[in-house]
C-alpha cells in the first residue's frame, strides 16, 4: 500500500538523521573536537594581540623618551639663548656709539685753508734773512694744531643727545604723574613736537610706565594673530613665553602676558608700526594690536585688576571689558 511505502520512507530519513546527530558525540569531529579548535583559535588570536600590543607599548614608550629628550634639548637652548640675551644686555653699555667713531686718518688730515698759506708780500725770493727768520713750516704741527681745533670747534653729538634724552624722560614722567608741563618753560634740550602736536614718543613713554606697573594682562585673540605677536617679541630681551596658551573656540585662544613681557610687545609693536610698508598685513596688525593695548592701559584704575586686551571685534563685550 502507498502509506506503508511513505512510512518506510520516513523511517529510513529518521535512522539517517539520527547516525548525523550521532556523529556530534563523537570527540574527533563532533562538538567537543569544535570546541577544541574555536579555543585554540581563541588562544592564538589573544597571543597575536597581546604581541602587537606589547609591540606597540614599547614603540610608544621610546617616542615618550624621544620627546622628554627633546623638550629638555629645547629647554636648555632656550636657557641659553636668555643667558646670551642678558650678557648682550650687560656688554651693551660698553659698546661703543654707533656714528662717533673717527675714520683712519680723519683724525690728522689737514685742512687746506691751514696748511696751505699764500706767501707773505714781504718775503722775496732772494732774501735770505727773511727765510731765516720764518721757522720751518711742521706738516706734524700744523695736523696736529688742524686736529686740536677740528677738536674744538666738533660739534658734540653725545652730550646733546643725552640732554634730549633726559628731557624726554623727564617729560615722559611728569606726563605719567599727571603733571603738567605748559607752566614750565621748556628747554632748549627738549624735543620739539610739531605746533599743535604732541610728540608721540611721550604717549609711548606713559604706555610703557603703564605696562611697568601691570602683573598680568590676559590676551584673546586668533592662534594665528597670536602666532604673529610671539614671533615679532621673542627676539626682544624682556619678553617671556607664557607657560600656557588655552584653546578657546572657533580658533581663538587666550593667554596671560606678564607686565614685562607687554613692554616688549608695545616695543616691537611701536618700532614694526614705524617701520613696516603702509597698507600691509604688518602695519595693519601691528597699528591695530598697539591701539588695542594702549586703549586698555589708558584705563588702568591702579587696584590690582588684569586688565583683559581683547583682539576680536566679533566677540561681545562684557561689562567690564
Amino acid at each position: 500500500m502507498g502509506w506503508k511505502d511513505a512510512f518506510g520512507d520516513a523511517k529510513k530519513e529518521l535512522e539517517a538523521i539520527r547516525e548525523q546527530l550521532g556523529r556530534l558525540d563523537d570527540p574527533t569531529v563532533g562538538l567537543t573536537a569544535l570546541h577544541g579548535d574555536l579555543t585554540q583559535s581563541r588562544l592564538k588570536v589573544l597571543e597575536q594581540l597581546q604581541a602587537g600590543v606589547t609591540g606597540l607599548r614599547e614603540e610608544n614608550r621610546e617616542l615618550r623618551r624621544r620627546q622628554d629628550r627633546m623638550i629638555n634639548d629645547l629647554n636648555e637652548t632656550r636657557g641659553e639663548f636668555r643667558q646670551l640675551l642678558d650678557l648682550v644686555d650687560v656688554l651693551r653699555p660698553f659698546a661703543p656709539p654707533e656714528g662717533t667713531g673717527d675714520k683712519p686718518g680723519e683724525g690728522t688730515r689737514t685742512h687746506p685753508e691751514e696748511t696751505a698759506q699764500p706767501p707773505e708780500p714781504e718775503a722775496q725770493a732772494g732774501d735770505g734773512s727773511t727765510a731765516e727768520a720764518r721757522p720751518p713750516i711742521s706738516s706734524d704741527t700744523d695736523s696736529q694744531g688742524g686736529t686740536m681745533e677740528n677738536t674744538e670747534r666738533r660739534p658734540q653729538p653725545e652730550t646733546g643727545s643725552q640732554d634730549q634724552d633726559l628731557a624726554l624722560k623727564n617729560t615722559i614722567e611728569a606726563a605719567y604723574q599727571g603733571i603738567g608741563t605748559s607752566t614750565g618753560r621748556p628747554s632748549a634740550a627738549t624735543p620739539q613736537a610739531p605746533a599743535g602736536a604732541e610728540d608721540p614718543r611721550i604717549g609711548h613713554g606713559v604706555l610703557l610706565l603703564k605696562a611697568a606697573g601691570v602683573a598680568s594682562a590676559e590676551l584673546i585673540a586668533h592662534r594665528d594673530t597670536w602666532e604673529w605677536l610671539a614671533a615679532l617679541a621673542v627676539d626682544h630681551s624682556h619678553f617671556r613665553t607664557p607657560p600656557s596658551v588655552e584653546d578657546i573656540n572657533e580658533g581663538r585662544v587666550q593667554t596671560v602676558l606678564s607686565g614685562r613681557s607687554l613692554i616688549a610687545l608695545l616695543i616691537e609693536l611701536w618700532n614694526t608700526r614705524s617701520t613696516a610698508t603702509p597698507l600691509q598685513g604688518d602695519w595693519a596688525l601691528a597699528t591695530t594690536t598697539y591701539k588695542r593695548i594702549a586703549g586698555e592701559l589708558t584705563d588702568v584704575a591702579g587696584q590690582g585688576e588684569t586688565i583683559r586686551i581683547v583682539l576680536d571685534d566679533g566677540l561681545p563685550h562684557e561689562a567690564g571689558d
